[in-house]
């Protein structure tokens, strides 16, 4: 009787697993249909047309600022100072007085120096109507002559010496740092203030020469520097280097630039850009389009496929760059103009794969762009 029982229960259980077993298969076979079947959904992307489109062209460079008149006001003769007539950081005019020296011995032999010019004068007009009536010889009328000469000629000396003492703008401009103090004896050469012109203003810069048949007088110039945020300031080449320097084997070029505002100053160094007449014709795309990777870059194209239905799918497109200029890079081959790329997002994406586009949330692209929390 227990031995009858335990073959049943025994026939029981393979009973019951063989019908788990066949459950099972069957589930299994059915997963495998259904993904044998099973088509993802389209990925969403965004999308971009590749446009032809006309870049302004530019050569760059490093410039310095150097002011269109710039010296160090000095003095010309040995002389105390006795009047200081201007203010340190001030703009003056041409002309305008600086500072006065001690002329007091100058002042002194003025008077009896104009009074020998007088009585030379007058003895020269004298020695004339007595020479018309032959009365002295022509080597007293020269000695009277000499003698006007000689004595106007040092009148003229000590006049020139009392000018040079007081110290005038040579031209307008700006004022620097005071270097004389009153009281001071200044010997000759001494320097007194620097003086600088600085509107217009020069910024030199520097060009390889292979880029020479490229830039000619006339040329608009934008600079922009560190000291100037968020500023753009123009001008035009108004000189350029007839020698290349042999060592370097680039040539000097010199623009001048609007300076009205002051706000360039001699030896600032700033970042110049050369506008070209000739605009560059490029094939311009997103450059978050571009898939970069070390064996070559490449782009997603979007391509209309009809089987059962129209479907979107991607073409893996590799392709050579160009410049980039902001949002955007120039594409120098792989592409043509009108066809459709991926825009964004192009690092999870694969050839071959099924997509739907929705623009919705595509970026702007700018050749400028100026982020809102710059």
């Amino acid at each position: 009787m227990k031995k009858r029982i335990i073959i049943l229960t025994l026939a029981g259980l393979v009973i019951l697993i063989a019908v788990l077993a066949g459950v099972k298969y069957l589930q299994i076979n059915a997963m495998i249909d259904h993904n044998k079947n099973f088509k993802p959904p389209p990925e969403t992307v965004t999308a971009a047309v590749v446009k032809a489109d006309s870049w302004d062209t530019a050569l760059t460079a490093v410039g310095t600022l150097n002011a269109i008149q710039g010296v160090t006001v000095a003095a010309e003769l040995a002389g105390k100072v006795v009047r200081i007539a201007f203010e340190p950081g001030t703009s003056v005019k041409k002309g305008d007085l600086l500072l006065f020296q001690d002329t007091s011995s100058e002042e002194a032999l003025l008077p009896g120096t104009l009074a020998q010019v007088n009585l030379t004068r007058t003895n020269l007009a004298r020695a004339e109507q007595l020479f018309a009536k032959g009365m002295i010889s022509r080597a007293d009328l020269d000695n009277a002559v000499a003698n006007a000469e000689q004595a106007q000629a040092q009148a003229d000396t000590i006049r020139a010496a009392i000018g040079k003492k007081t110290i005038r703008a040579p031209f307008s401009g700006r004022l620097g740092i005071r270097q004389a103090n009153l009281g001071q004896i200044l010997k000759e050469g001494d320097p007194i203030v620097t003086l600088q012109a600085l509107n217009p203003i020069y910024v030199d810069f520097t060009l390889p020469q292979q880029q020479l048949p490229q830039v000619r007088h006339g040329l608009k110039v934008q600079v922009t520097g560190d000291a100037l945020p968020g500023m753009t300031i123009e001008g035009r080449i108004t000189a350029i280097s007839p020698k290349i320097d042999a060592e370097t084997r680039s040539f000097k070029v010199e623009a001048t630039l609007d300076n009205r505002a002051e706000k360039l100053l001699p030896g600032m160094y700033v970042n110049v850009a050369v506008g070209l007449p000739t605009p560059l014709q490029v094939l311009a795309i997103p450059a978050t389009a571009v898939l970069y990777a070390p064996y070559g870059d490449s782009v997603f194209v979007i391509e209309k496929k009809k089987d059962n239905k129209e479907r979107l799918t991607l073409r893996q497109q590799f392709v050579r760059l160009g410049e980039k200029r902001g949002d955007f890079v120039a594409v120098v081959s792989g592409l043509n103009e009108g066809e459709t790329i991926v825009s964004t997002g192009v690092f999870k994406l694969r050839n071959g794969q099924e997509i739907a586009i929705d623009n919705t949330l595509a970026p702007a692209f700018q050749q400028e762009p100026r982020p809102e929390n710059n």
